[in-house]
Formats: structure tokens, sequence, C-alpha cells
């Protein structure tokens, strides 16, 4: 009898553990969320605070997985490098996944999907094309001549490729397959997509162990990833996404300022109105509002280009192309520095941005709208004013100077005169009489200094 309580005991005691274990497990579980991401432009300085800020809201968070839903051209390689670094740091697992249908992971969406702990795509989507675009052109297939002869180990031409253009590619070659041994993916066709540019649709890069998943959707893709290891940083991980919910996390306002003023087009803006305000300023001491609006768009021009590749030499000729169109308001030289100033500003607006990076270039309608009316505003109205600001005096007290007055009455020294049907004192070394005209020749203070004409006539005579 006494055993058949024992066990009864234990076996109760155990059911009990039991259930505090699920309750315990289950509310844990039911604290933690999957935080989603979503990149559907050009990866920029914004797009890279945006990551990092999310990563660290999911750590503190403690989520258990974060999702990029990624759509993307490319972007600039300093953006696309520290979000990798943001990714292969992170405590938290990422995943990236290229969707939705008719997405693409282009260039540098290409190494944050290698980089990323798992990568997913949907159904008709694409990845690759990751050459370096700021080298552009053909670049020769390696291991290849004209001959069809193996010739892997021989460098390019001279004349076919620079130095410095091997030196990048090689870099990015190394990169992604540094990323490909981290997770255990294709490093040939990674290479391929470096030195080629090739892409492949969704279901060949699975075949190819280019990704791992291919999923139909969020609901699909968080069952596919259930139970799957991963390792972060470095140590091996189990993820567990049964019954958890997902919770978008949107670019916050400071990722949307800064999107804004990293813009090129907008940055390019915020420069030529802070550049215009400080030189309304300097021609207009005191008035107060072109400096301070200009002097805080150039500030936030001169951060933008912080973050944006900027080509200093485009930068200095639009400078030059100021200084010159300015030249020519102040000392006009028939159109000379006027037209090359106009055309140091194209040039230097042209090349401002070094990059070829889709999505951050400079639209030509905007430097050929600026390139106009900054010719119209500095030859022309700058112009035309400095020319006002020449002419002699034409208002107020010396306005009425060489003016013409009539004598009202009769007086010796100091008496009434009109001019401009205005009465004013008057004072003189030779006796006038009413009616006579005279000269103003001077003032002091309100009194005016007048002289007979040297034909005056008489009015009001009988």
């Amino acid at each position: 009898m006494i055993p058949v309580i024992r066990q009864g005991f234990f076996l109760s005691l155990f059911i009990i553990v039991s259930l505090f274990w699920l309750i315990s497990v289950s509310a844990e579980q039911s604290g933690k969320t999957i935080i989603q991401l979503t990149i559907a432009d050009a990866i920029g300085p914004a797009t890279a605070d945006y990551v990092e800020r999310s990563l660290n809201a999911a750590r503190e968070q403690q989520a258990e997985l974060v999702i990029i839903r990624l759509d993307t051209p490319g972007g600039l390689d300093t953006s696309m490098r520290s979000i990798i670094k943001n990714i292969s740091n992170s405590s938290v697992p990422v995943v990236t996944y290229v969707a939705p249908t008719g997405a693409r992971a282009a260039s540098a969406g290409t190494y944050i999907l290698y980089a990323s702990h798992v990568a997913a795509m949907a159904p008709g989507t694409n990845v690759g094309a990751a050459t370096p675009v700021q080298i552009g052109g053909g670049l020769p297939t390696p291991g290849k001549t004209d001959d069809n002869k193996d010739n892997k180990d021989k460098p390019p031409a001279g004349d076919a490729v620079s130095d410095m253009k091997r030196k990048i590619v090689n870099d990015a070659v190394a990169y992604i397959q540094g990323l490909a041994d981290l997770h255990g993916r294709n490093k040939e066709w990674a290479e391929k997509a470096v030195r080629e540019g090739a892409s492949l649709p969704a279901t060949e890069a699975l075949k190819l162990n280019v990704i791992d998943i291919i999923a139909t959707g969020t609901t699909d893709l968080l069952k596919q990833v259930h139970g799957r290891s991963v390792k972060v940083q470095g140590y091996p991980r189990v993820l567990n996404t049964e019954g958890l919910s997902v919770t978008p996390l949107d670019p916050d306002w400071r990722s949307r300022f800064l999107s804004v003023i990293t813009n090129p087009n907008v940055a390019y803006i915020l420069m030529l109105v802070g550049i215009y305000g400080i030189i309304l300023e300097f021609s207009n001491p005191g008035a107060i509002v072109p400096g301070t609006i200009g002097a805080i768009c150039l500030l936030l021009a001169l951060y933008s280009f912080q973050l944006l590749p900027i080509n200093y030499a485009g930068f200095g000729l639009i400078l030059l192309g100021v200084a010159l169109m300015v030249g020519e308001a102040f000392e006009p030289s028939f159109g000379i520095l006027g037209i090359g100033g106009v055309i140091a500003f194209v040039i230097g607006s042209i090349i401002l941005i070094d990059t070829e990076v889709p999505g951050f270039g400079i639209d030509i309608s905007i430097i050929a709208t600026f390139a106009v009316s900054s010719a119209l505003i500095f030859i022309f109205v700058v112009g035309m004013a400095i020319k006002a600001r020449r002419r002699p005096v034409t208002s107020g007290l010396d306005e009425l100077i060489n003016g013409e007055a009539i004598v009202i009455d009769d007086f010796d020294q100091q008496g009434t005169v009109s001019i401009h049907s205005e009465k004013w004192q008057a004072t003189t070394s030779i006796p006038l009489h009413k009616g006579q005209h005279v000269k103003v020749t001077g003032n002091k203070g309100l009194t005016l200094f007048v002289e007979p004409m040297e034909t005056s006539t008489q009015e009001n005579e009988s």
C-alpha cells in the first residue's frame, strides 16, 4: 500500500513540475517576437542607420529572429559593408528574404544575402550582378584568353584593365567568398557574380546553394526556418519560430530625415541654397534671413556629403563656377567670365557624386535648372543691383542738391523756398526776391543753401 502511495506522490509531483515547466516555456515563448525590416530602395547611409538601430532594438527586445525583406538595385559600398558588419555581429539571427515576387537582390543586395544567417527568396525573384559598379564597362573573364587557353594565373593586360580595377574586383571577390565560407554557401558562383556580373533566378539559386530557402510568403518562411540550426556569433543556435508573431519595424523620423538629406539631389540643392544665402548676406549685411537659411542649408549639405561618395574636384568646380558668375556681375567681361562660370558649374555638378550606383546620381534637369537660374541671378539680377548702387542717390535730401526752387518771400539771408511742392528753410548770401528761381547748392540739416539761377523769372508781377 505504501509503495503505491509513493508512486502516486512522485507521479503527481512529476505532473506538477512538468506543468510549471510548460507554463514557463510558454510564457517565455509568448514574450518573444520576430521583427521585420523592409529595404525597398538603393542602399545608402540612411539604410545602414536603419538596419543598425533596428538590430539594436531587436537585441534589447530579445527577439527570436529578424527578417529583412529586401528589394534593391544595389547601393553604396560603405553602407553595404556597414550593414554586413551589423548582421555578422548581431546576437539575433537575421533572415534576408528577397520579396515580393519581382524583387531583386542586385549588387550590394547579393553581399547582404550571403552575409545573412539564412538566405531566402520568393518565387520570381533574382540575385546577382555583384560587380562593383564604379568600375563599369566589361571586365575580361578571368582564366580565359581569346584563344580559349587556360590563363587563370596570368593577370589581365595593362591595356585591358587597370591595376586599380583589378584590385577592386579582387577585393570584392575575396569579401563575398569570405561571407560564403561563413555560412557554407556557393563560393564559385559568388566569384562569378562579381567578376562576370552573373545573375540567377530563385529556383537556380536554391539548386546552386546560393540561398537556403524559397518561400511563398512570410508564413511559409517561418515554417521552413523553424528548427533550422544556424551559427550566431560562432555558436550554433536552433531557430524556434512556432507561434511567434511578426512585428514590422519601420524607419523612425531620424532614418527618414537622413534618407531625405542624403538623397544626392536634395544635398545638391541644399548646398546651392546655402551658397546663395551666404552670398546674399555678404552683399546685403544685416539682412539676417538669407544668411541664417544659407548657413543651415550649407551645414546640412556638408553633413550629407560626408556620408556620400563626393568628388572634391566637382565640388571645387561648382564653387569656381559660382565665383566666375559673381565676377561677371561685378566686372562685366562681355560674357567671358559668365560663360566660363556656367561651364565650370555644369561640369562640377555632373561629376560631383563619385559613383554610378543607381539612385545616387544628380538629375540632369536639376543641374540645368540651377545652372540657368544661377546665371540669371548672378549675372543679371546681381549685376543690375550693383549698377543701381553705383548710381547717384536720387532720394531724400541729397536728391534736392542741384534742384531748382522758387523763393516764396523776399529775404536777405534766411527765408523760405518751395521745391517739389514742399516748403523748405533756406539761407543765401545774396538778397532774393519773391518768385525768383534759385538753385540748391547744399544743405545743413533741414536748411538748404541756395543761390540765384543765371536767369530768373518773376511771378505775380503787377
